[in-house]
Order: structure tokens, then C-alpha cells, then sequence
């Protein structure tokens, strides 16, 4: 592992990315702790020690801990992970979004300043929704209507100015910037999870190391499995040169889908408890069916997991469009007709394939609850150490040092991976 340092370090343009990368994550751990004008952070925190925690405990995850101080990056990247998701989504009904969509650099540049504008809306209801919240229930002492819109425009400010370090780090840095903010998020969480584990039960203490291994390892072998469909390309006349035919594979991952699926089922089941917080005659059916350890929260959650896998991966692989390019390029499967039969042949495997990754996506979302409820794990160390987390953590650092592995192999040198 040390010489694969060294070789990484030895690589200017490397160390370069990896300096930049740091030095951003650095200043996005740095705005985590200033907070927005006008709040009373003693106010905030007493607010996440009650009640208010069990609700925003998976959003305060995903922020660093950002939102429990209501600092100038409190709201953290998803709104435009949402709108992200909101924007592929409409590509699908839109027809418009699906040209762009088709129309190279130029288009995908379209959609990304549309996804831009989304996030800034997005993120300015949510700081207003989270503004009126926490002065309702009296975390925002003595703040008036001109305060409350200086709070909005800043966490307003502090999202965009994310969005800008995250594509800042996916274009100079190495890995996917929007996806590294999230991993720094949850990493910045992790010592509250191993303070909680450390004073936990003995039950959690003995088991809660070993559960944690077990989910990494299935974590990584789901990850990294997928289906490799045989490809032949046939030979091809292109004027005066004639291409020679060969033979490779075209993968189908298990969980092609990622963590977008776990993310937006969890931001869908924590809109009905914070709208109990304005509309309190809805308390009670809250507490019976939207807790995050009752049965019915848990089988909707899981239900929405599995379908919301199977929409995204439709979105993310177009069996009719694959089978076009193939046919286009000389391409086909062995035993399998070009066109609409090479179609019919992917849309079935893929949804065989998809089955085994959503079903483990919705094990891993719901394990923690479990812990929680029957073996008396804190909350603190099953939402920071376990289950979406390390989904999260993992897949995120797979996909960074499969990056890094491809700067190294350029260059002759032995890369990370085996």
C-alpha cells in the first residue's frame, strides 16, 4: 500500500488533483463551522438534543453536522443531489430534455445550468422551510422577518457556492466532486457515531464491529458485480480500409442504480414528520406509521427502494438505445438478432439483475432501524457507521480510486486495485 503512495505522489498532475481536492474539502469543513448571521447556535443544538434530532438526524448526516450548528453550509449539496435526480427524471416525460439530452456537450451543458437553476429554488425553499421550523419551535430566538430573510439568502449562498466546489473538484481534482462532499460529510459525522458506540450497551460494543465488516464486504462484492454480455463486432468496409472484427464484453453492474434510490426514498418518508412540525393535528398519525422504527415506515421505505432502483436504472441504461448504437457499430450478441430482439434480450437480463441489487439496497436502509429497535444500537452509531453510510463511503471511494487507478496506469505505474 505504501509503494502505491508513492507511485500516486510521484505523478505531478496526481498530486496536483489530489492538493486540489484536499484544499476544497478543507474549506467546505472550514464554512461547516461558521455559522449564518442572526442564530443562537446554543438554541439550535439544545433543539437537535430533543425531539428535532429523530427527525433531521439523516439530513444533519449528509450536511456534517452542518445543520445542527445552522451554519452558512447547513442545507449541504442535496438540494442539487435532488435536483439532480428531479432533472434525469424529467428527461424521461419531457421530450424537449430528452433531445438535449442526445445532442452531445452542448446539450448535457443545457441541462446541467437547468439543474443549476433547480438547485438554487430548491435550496431557497428549504432554508425557508428550515427557518420558520426551528423559530416555531423556538430554536431561532429574537429573529425578526429581515433576519429570516438574511438566513435564507446565506444558506441560499452557501449551496450555490457548494455546487461550485463540487463541479470545481469533478473537473480539476480527482473523483466526482458532488459525491466527495457527501463522503466528507458523513466521515465528519463518524466520531459522534464512535462516541455513541464507545458508551453504548455491551450488546453494541460486541456486535456492532463485526456488522459493520459484514456490511463493507457486501457493500464492495455487490458494488463490483455485474453481468458481462458477449459482444462480436463484425468486419467493416470504412472506404478504403477495411476494420477487423473483434470480440469484448459490455458490463451490467448489480446495482447500477447506486445510492440515488436509498437518498430519495429517505428525503420522500422525512416529508411527512416535518410537516407534523406545522400542522400538529398530524402528530399522532406521524408517530404511529412514520417513525423511523415502525413496520409500516420501514415496508414503505423498502418498497420505495426497490421501485425507485428500477426507474433509475431504466433512466441510466436504455436497452432500446443500446441495442441501436450496437447495431449501428457493427455490433451484436451472439445468439441474439440485431434491433428490437438484441432490446428485448438486454430489458430482460437487466431486470433480472436489478432485483438482487434493489433488494440489497433496501437491507441495507433498513438494517439500521432494526439495530435501533431490537438490539438497543444508539441512533447516532447506526445512521454514522452503518447501512447507508458505508454505502455511501464505499461506493465513493471505489469510484475515486478507480480514477486515481487510471492516472497511475497511463503512466506505467502498478496502480491500487487488483
Amino acid at each position: 500500500m505504501l509503494s502505491w503512495l508513492v507511485n500516486a505522489w510521484r505523478v505531478p498532475e496526481l498530486r496536483r488533483r489530489v492538493l486540489f481536492t484536499a484544499a476544497v474539502l478543507a474549506i467546505y469543513r472550514l464554512g461547516s463551522w461558521i455559522p449564518a448571521p442572526g442564530i443562537d447556535q446554543a438554541a439550535i443544538q439544545q433543539y437537535f438534543s430533543g425531539a428535532g434530532g429523530g427527525i433531521l438526524t439523516l439530513l444533519n448526516l449528509f450536511s456534517g453536522s452542518a445543520l445542527s450548528r445552522f451554519s452558512i453550509f447547513a442545507l449541504g449539496i442535496m438540494p442539487y443531489v435532488t435536483a439532480s435526480i428531479i432533472v434525469q427524471l424529467m428527461t424521461v416525460v419531457i421530450p424537449t430534455l430528452e433531445r438535449l439530452q442526445k445532442e452531445g456537450e452542448a446539450g448535457y451543458a443545457k441541462i446541467t445550468q437547468y439543474t443549476r437553476y433547480l438547485t438554487v429554488v430548491l435550496a431557497a425553499a428549504q432554508a425557508t422551510g428550515y427557518a420558520f421550523l426551528f423559530k416555531r419551535q423556538g430554536a431561532l430566538p429574537n429573529v425578526n422577518a429581515g433576519k429570516l430573510v438574511i438566513i435564507v439568502l446565506t444558506l441560499t449562498a452557501g449551496t450555490a457556492l457548494l455546487m461550485w466546489m463540487g463541479e470545481l473538484i469533478t473537473k480539476r481534482g480527482v473523483g466526482n466532486g458532488i459525491s466527495l462532499l457527501i463522503f466528507a460529510s458523513i466521515l465528519a459525522y463518524a466520531p459522534t457515531g464512535m462516541s455513541a458506540w464507545i458508551n453504548g450497551g455491551t450488546v453494541e460494543r460486541l456486535l456492532f464491529p463485526l456488522i459493520a465488516i459484514g456490511v463493507v464486504v457486501a457493500v464492495v462484492f455487490v458494488q463490483e458485480g455485474q453481468r458481462r454480455i458477449p459482444v462480436q463486432y463484425a468486419r467493416r468496409q470504412l472506404g478504403n480500409r477495411q476494420t477487423t472484427g473483434g470480440a469484448t464484453y459490455m458490463p451490467l453492474r448489480v446495482n447500477m442504480a447506486g445510492v440515488i434510490p436509498v437518498i430519495f426514498a429517505a428525503a420522500i418518508m422525512a416529508l411527512p414528520p416535518t410537516l407534523s412540525q406545522f400542522i400538529p393535528s398530524w402528530s399522532g398519525f406521524v408517530n404511529r406509521h412514520f417513525l423511523p422504527t415502525n413496520w409500516s415506515y420501514l415496508a414503505i421505505e423498502a418498497v420505495l427502494i426497490i421501485l425507485f432502483t428500477y426507474f433509475y436504472t431504466s433512466v441510466q441504461f436504455n436497452p432500446v438505445d443500446q441495442a441501436d448504437n450496437l447495431r449501428k457499430n457493427g455490433g451484436y450478441i451472439p445468439g441474439i438478432r440485431p434491433g428490437p430482439p438484441t432490446a428485448a434480450y438486454l430489458d430482460r437480463v437487466l431486470q433480472r439483475l436489478t432485483l438482487p441489487g434493489a433488494l440489497f439496497l433496501a437491507t441495507v436502509a433498513v438494517a439500521p432501524s432494526i439495530f435501533i429497535k431490537y438490539f438497543g444500537f444508539s441512533q447516532a452509531t447506526s445512521r454514522a457507521l452503518g447501512g447507508t453510510s458505508v454505502l455511501i463511503v464505499v461506493g465513493v471511494a471505489l469510484d475515486t480510486m478507480r480514477q486515481m487507478e487510471s492516472q497511475m496506469m497511463m503512466r506505467h505505474y502498478e496502480g491500487f486495485l487488483r
